[in-house]
């Protein structure tokens, strides 16, 4: 494991750059450390991982000195675990809506004595290798509270009752931030289909001045995201537009 880029990033003062995959691709990794991304970001709600591609995506990240972030499908322990032990360092929680809600989300998210992560045998652990793991960290309980310090802990706020409940999320000691969801979130608020709806925008902003009032991150204080559907649609469509006439022959 490596120490936690984008919260190195944040130590500097900057906002780390992230660069985002709903899909797995190792050769996308690689280029991303080449343009000087910080950080990969999975979308794994949405997108399409298995445990298997989690882990090769962060066993070349890692290598190129980036840290991986998810959103994971569910803040179910278990589910979470599974992608913390392939060397996940920070966890989006979606449809986090109670404070006790966000307080499973860290509990699953950080070991004891500040979660109930539980422990695991691979990456995540460092292979569970007991000497490794004395000799870097002074034991198990020494990596614990590394990998703690290490973790970065969201709840996705997307809707109205999740809202209304922010005060008992934000109480939660172990979440680092929280992170909007503007489609779900107006469509909650009865604009389906209007993420930018000037109610649901409003709301946000409120959301993210109270997390920043309680300690807490919020939006992208943390990092600035570039996803390769933005990238290729952006770019790639440029590049259609500006030679979709050129003729043969130069």
């Amino acid at each position: 494991m490596i120490e936690n880029t984008i919260l190195k990033k944040n130590r500097q003062g900057l906002k780390a750059l992230v660069f985002a995959l709903p899909f797995p691709s190792t050769e996308l990794v690689e280029l991303a450390a080449r343009a000087g991304f910080d950080a990969i970001n999975l979308d794994g709600e949405h997108g399409v991982f298995t445990p298997a591609s989690v882990d090769l995506t962060c066993r070349v990240a890692n290598g190129y000195g980036m840290s991986v972030t998810a959103r994971v499908p569910s803040i179910d322990p278990y589910m979470i675990n599974l992608w913390l032990d392939r060397g996940i360092q920070g966890i989006l929680g979606p449809h986090v809506e109670t404070g006790e809600e966000a307080q499973r989300l860290a509990d699953a998210c950080l070991f004891p004595p500040d979660g109930r992560r539980s422990w695991g045998g691979w990456r995540g652990t460092e292979f569970n290798e007991d000497g490794y793991l004395s000799e870097k960290f002074g034991g198990k309980l020494g990596y614990m509270r590394w990998a703690n310090a290490n973790m970065i802990v969201s709840a996705q706020i997307e809707s109205k009752r999740a809202f209304d409940n922010l005060d008992a999320i934000l109480a939660v000691k172990g979440l680092t931030a929280i992170a909007g969801g503007p489609n779900d979130f107006a469509a909650s608020l009865g604009h389906p289909g209007e993420p930018d709806h000037p109610d649901r925008q409003r709301l946000t902003r409120e959301a993210d001045e109270l997390a920043r009032q309680a300690g807490k991150r919020a939006g992208g204080d943390m990092s600035v995201t570039l996803g390769i559907q933005e990238m290729m649609l952006g770019a790639g469509r440029e590049f259609v537009h500006r030679h979709a006439g050129d003729k043969l022959g130069g």
